[in-house]
């Protein structure tokens, strides 16, 4: 499983995002299942990622499997009872 945090480093939202989803993967011992990858919009790495998943607000997460969308937030930071059904 992998998750995209699409976001800027000067976001309080996007570093709430972040930060949120780190500590629930750390908390529960999944960090060797789920790869979570930050993808700083002010880079050009992180615009071109942005532009093929179609990210228009920030923050936007994004929760993939088997490389296909499981589910997706834009602009909003995710309740942890929301997001967490999708590793379990």
């Amino acid at each position: 499983m992998k998750i995209k945090v699409f976001g800027k480093k000067d976001c309080a939202k996007c570093e709430t995002t972040k930060n949120k989803i780190n500590h629930f993967l750390k908390k529960n011992e999944y960090e060797s299942k789920v790869n979570m990858e930050f993808q700083d919009m002010d880079t050009v790495e992180g615009m071109a990622e942005g532009a093929y998943y179609d990210v228009l607000k920030i923050p936007t997460s994004i929760f993939e499997k088997d490389d296909e969308i499981i589910a997706r937030w834009d602009g909003e930071v995710p309740r942890t009872d929301d997001f967490m059904k999708y590793i379990e």
